[in-house]
């Protein structure tokens, strides 16, 4: 198993990026589904974490079944999934996510968010990360794949007319006022010998990008939250949930989507990567392996 921590500062309030978490991930969402395929929320309800309170938990099945490489398609499932199980306890998180007919591979993330700018060095109060396993992630310098670049949401150019912050400069993160930063904990595995080390290290490549591409969503769109109440922000996951369920064809076997209001931290729903990503740790069948079939699920527990 291969364990980073990855610190994302903004330049947000945390008590300001519990709207914009919410409002960034029903967008983000949206705009990765379409032709069938894309993110159902299945489940969610209210949850009671023994340290951290109540909070809300969510299961949701990100449909992948045409973006699969062609050789996956003889055995993996037709209707294929990967499950995302997420317990957010606001500013504490955890997602899960895994995927059944790779039953050694699964990602944990454990997230926690402060105000300040990610000089805290045991800040899930446990046992310290590594200095060599910590990556600070800066959105405003660091390269995002080609494909996720878009000019309004360079932090470089961008200015908030609400807020009057930005554009962010070099070394921004030592000065900026207010700033905020959001630790996550990763922990991949994929236990199958030969594979284990490149498999991980390709992951967590992944996991890198789409973190960065979130918080600098989040960030590039505050004009579009910023100053809506808990309530409204509710209300517009629900319209976006709706958007959403209506591009995801149904399919055979899956429960009919529902538009619950769903309540998590950023999390790894890139279509495009994950597909990557199980390419990556599915090693080519052979006429000695067994593959287990059924639903692909992508497994939870405590980001």
């Amino acid at each position: 198993m291969l364990m980073k921590e990855y610190r994302i500062c903004m330049p947000l309030t945390v008590d300001e990026y519990r709207i914009g978490q919410l409002y960034m991930i029903s967008k983000h969402s949206c705009e990765q589904s379409g032709g069938g395929e894309g993110v159902v929320v299945v489940k969610n309800e209210s949850d009671i974490h023994p340290q951290h309170g109540p909070g809300q938990m969510t299961e949701k099945r990100i449909y992948l079944s045409s973006k699969l490489p062609a050789w996956a398609k003889t055995f993996a499932p037709r209707f294929f999934y990967l499950t995302e199980k997420a317990w957010n306890f606001y500013p504490y998180t955890i997602t899960e996510y895994s995927a059944s007919f790779l039953p050694k591979f699964s990602i944990r993330i454990e997230t926690r968010f402060e105000n300040n700018n990610g000089g805290n060095d045991n800040v899930f109060g446990d046992t310290p990360t590594p200095a060599e396993n910590v990556a600070f992630l800066d959105i405003l310098r660091d390269p995002i794949p080609d494909k996720n670049y878009k000019e309004s949401e360079d932090l470089s150019r961008w200015q908030s007319s609400k807020t009057k912050r930005g554009p962010l400069e070099e070394g921004w993160r030592n000065d900026h006022q207010p700033i905020m930063c959001s630790y996550k904990r990763v922990q991949c595995s994929f236990e199958v010998y030969g594979l284990q080390t490149k498999t991980e290290e390709f992951i967590h490549k992944n996991i890198r990008d789409i973190l960065l591409v979130g918080h600098r969503q989040a960030v590039a769109w505050l004009d579009e939250w910023h100053g809506l109440s808990l309530e409204e922000v509710r209300d517009y996951e629900r319209e976006m949930q709706d958007k959403t369920n209506s591009k995801v064809k149904p399919h055979a076997g899956a429960p009919t989507p529902r538009a619950p209001v769903f309540s998590r931290s950023m999390s790894v729903t890139d279509e495009h990567s994950l597909k990557k990503m199980t390419a990556s740790a599915s090693p080519a069948p052979s006429a000695s392996s067994t593959v287990q079939k059924g639903p692909v699920r992508l497994n939870s527990n405590p980001e």
